[in-house]
């Protein structure tokens, strides 16, 4: 006869089988969420040391994951997730090619769609906009003038307040070192004038996102694209080697969930990068604009959180997470701050008023904490059942990336398909990408495309991306 631990035994190993199973024949999919542990208890009829034991052993299958203070979800057999796309290349002596024609077509005069894969932006259905409505109104209130006067140069004291309360992982940030900008790009672009002049080459990224490459030649400045791992970011060596033969005047890293690879850089290479700058006195625009958008237990750090020369210039924002429209980005300038506060002056005098007060507010109150573990939540599961559908549907072979962080993904296909192509074949069906060669000046990714899953996943979004594959396979043949 059978003793108590025997039968709990066996049914802990059945009914992990059985789920096992559902996985494997999609009744379960990828990004559903299971049961919580009390849930699992009352369904099976079993103790939590049972319900524990069944999802420790689907865990360590790779079949479902944690997520902080969210549950369990479905993360898909192994087998089922697509390869990486591999380590660019770029070639180190090639010239700028100009993509304003491609960029005109996709995003200055774009056709209309009935689903947008395009833009890295979040749905608005994923913003908290009716609280923010109520912040505008209380800023009216409390703002001198209602938010009409001019704010001081350096930007509003309470958001760098908040802002510096914000970034955890850098202790020593007060609000004294903070200045506001409209948007993460306006920030990069400060920092770019203040650090370079025209002829002067910046390493950035390869691929790196089309806004920093336009920004970076209207200044005048000639980009060094260096090669970058989907999963670790910048190829530290790449990086060490044109610092040691003198070929760059400064650099600009996304250190993570980079657009539109969502590498992380990890914090030895965060070190290592700081320690490298430091060492050929080269200063560093750090974008870190995604990085609370994080998928994991804890947010990742910075190089900044490394940086002890006041070398390297911290870029964020919350167009990103909040409010795009609202235009509310900063950085942290380290020893550039007085060349920095003189260029704002000139361009813009100050910022925003009212929309700064607003987020200040949305901070200090904690609701964006509370907002930000909802989208997180809703972004990673998007991102699984994205990658789910590739695997699907889309021709054999197809790569894709597998951020831990951000909203988006890069997919590499064959090299018969030009993503060019597939773009306006898509469109002309209201589906919108971007093709890879926007995200570079080089002769490289017309394979590949950049998507967005910052849109609630329903069954419109998985029929719009088995179309995309569909013209993908036919383009394929």
């Amino acid at each position: 006869m059978e003793n108590k631990s025997t039968q709990n035994y066996h049914l802990y190993q059945k009914i992990a089988k059985g789920l096992e199973q559902q996985i494997k024949n999609n009744v379960l999919a990828i990004g559903d969420k299971l049961p919580s542990l009390r849930e699992f208890c009352k369904i099976y009829g079993t103790s939590q040391t049972t319900a524990i034991k069944v999802y420790y052993e689907l865990e360590s299958k790779g079949l479902i994951e944690t997520r902080p203070k969210s549950g369990y979800f479905i993360s898909g057999s192994l087998k089922r997730i697509p390869a990486l796309p591999k380590t660019s290349q770029p070639d180190p002596e090639s010239g700028n090619i100009i993509i304003e024609e491609l960029l005109e077509k996709i995003y200055h005069n774009p056709a209309p769609v009935n689903i947008t894969l395009a833009h890295a932006v979040v749905a608005d259905e994923l913003l908290p906009i009716a609280k923010l409505n109520k912040g505008l109104v209380l800023a009216m209130r409390e703002l001198k003038g209602s938010g009409t006067t001019y704010g001081e140069i350096q930007g509003n004291e309470k958001l760098r307040k908040q802002v510096a309360r914000h970034a955890l992982n850098m202790p020593d940030l007060s609000h004294e070192d903070i200045i506001t900008t409209a948007g993460c790009i306006n920030a990069i672009a400060y920092a770019m004038m203040a650090l370079g002049k025209p002829g002067d080459t910046i390493a950035v990224e390869s691929p790196v996102y089309f806004g920093v490459l336009q920004l970076a030649r209207s200044l005048g400045l000639r980009v060094l694209e260096l090669p970058t791992h989907p999963q670790t970011g910048i190829e530290i060596d790449a990086l060490k080697k044109a610092l040691e033969a003198n070929k760059i005047n400064l650099c600009l890293l996304v250190s993570n969930f980079s657009n539109p690879l969502g590498s992380l850089m990890p914090d030895e290479h965060k070190k290592e990068v700081v320690r490298l700058i430091q060492k050929h006195n080269i200063p560093l625009i750090e974008d870190d604009i995604y990085g609370d958008i994080y998928f994991g237990a804890n947010r990742p750090g910075t190089c900044k959180g490394f940086d002890e020369s006041g070398l390297v210039l911290w870029c964020s924002s919350i167009s990103k997470t909040l409010a795009p429209g609202y235009r509310v980005g900063w950085l942290a300038p380290g020893k550039f701050k007085s060349e920095i506060l003189r260029l704002k002056l000139f361009h813009s005098i100050a910022s925003t008023s009212i929309t700064q007060e607003v987020i200040a507010n949305f901070l200090e109150t904690g609701r964006y904490e509370h907002h930000l573990r909802k989208l997180r939540n809703t972004l990673h599961t998007n991102s699984l059942q994205y990658i789910r559908a590739i695997h699907d549907y889309f021709p054999e072979g197809t790569k894709v990336s597998r951020p831990q962080g951000g909203m988006v993904l890069w997919v590499e296909f064959d090299k018969k398909i030009d993503t060019v192509k597939l773009y306006e074949l898509a469109i002309k069906k209201g589906v919108s990408i971007a093709p890879g060669r926007l995200f570079t000046l080089q002769d490289q990714f017309s394979n590949c495309m950049r998507l967005n899953y910052g849109t609630p996943w329903n069954d419109k979004l998985e029929k719009g991306l088995k179309n995309l594959a569909d013209i993908a396979i036919q383009l394929h043949i």
